[in-house]
């Protein structure tokens, strides 16, 4: 569709193009008509903070995105962002909590967008384990730590492949939500993947993580959860990634570990 709103804003340009909805789509979507919405992107009229909310919402754009569009728009955010260490989110912390300690043994996080590390459960370490301080100083990157040479890589059975998983996907929201520096760290990641020499060893409906640890390797798939109904920015971009045994094996590993039966690293 024609850049939303037809001004000369450079977040407004960005955001126009993303979804590819025809006029008459997007109308619908909106709960509006097509001839309205013509005249928006032509200038002939302009909206008002509803109508720009419910183009927003039709976009399916990210909650800071809809608050930058409204700005642009000449009206004030919506949607609040409330620092996580905010006494308010008290319960969203310790709900988050709750959900990490539930996923023992196995791991899990909590991200930020594009991969800065919030919390953790203690299985994380068979994740970070014999990774470069570096790359453990906060704010962590857990994207950097899994593809970076002194981080995971090393231990990593399929990184051409499963790394590539992890661009394609940061591409994929690169498209929904740009954000500056975000072209030149997948870059970054793409740099330290080795050559694809084959595209087998998936388990068909996923990728797996195979990792090397002291005994043996460990075969996991990742979940991705979010807060669907959020209404705050903070909360909306936060992501629960959990990493779930691919087999037996797997589980029993980390479920000795949980109990105390760590080996020693080699």
């Amino acid at each position: 569709m024609p850049d939303l709103l037809r001004r000369d804003d450079e977040h407004v340009q960005r955001v126009g193009p993303r979804r590819r909805f025809s006029q008459l789509d997007l109308a619908i979507r909106a709960d509006t008509t097509q001839r309205h919405l013509s005249f928006l992107e032509q200038g002939r009229s302009r909206p008002g903070r509803a109508m720009v909310v419910r183009l927003a919402e039709s976009l399916d754009l990210p909650l800071r995105d809809r608050n930058e569009l409204l700005l642009a728009a000449g009206y004030a955010p919506v949607y609040a962002e409330t620092s996580l260490d905010a006494p308010e989110l008290e319960p969203v912390r310790e709900a988050l909590e709750r959900i990490l300690d539930g996923h023992m043994p196995y791991p899990a996080v909590v991200v930020r967008p594009y991969g800065e590390l919030v919390a953790a459960n203690p299985a994380f370490d068979v994740l970070s384990e014999g990774a470069a301080p570096a790359l453990l100083e906060p704010p962590v990157n857990v994207l950097r730590l899994a593809l970076h040479p002194d981080g995971m890589a090393r231990r990593v059975g399929n990184l051409a492949e499963w790394g590539r998983h992890i661009t394609g996907s940061l591409r994929d929201q690169a498209v929904r939500a740009p954000a500056p520096g975000l072209a030149e760290f997948i870059e970054e990641l793409d740099g330290y993947l080795p050559a694809l020499e084959s595209p087998a060893g998936h388990l068909g409906f996923a990728v797996p993580l195979r990792l090397r640890v002291p005994e043996g390797e460990l075969r996991l798939i990742t979940t991705l959860t979010s807060f669907a109904t959020a209404v705050d920015v903070t909360l909306s971009e936060l992501r629960l990634e959990a990493f779930l045994p691919a087999d037996e094996t797997t589980a029993a590993i980390l479920r000795k570990r949980a109990d105390g039966g760590r080996p020693a690293a080699v």
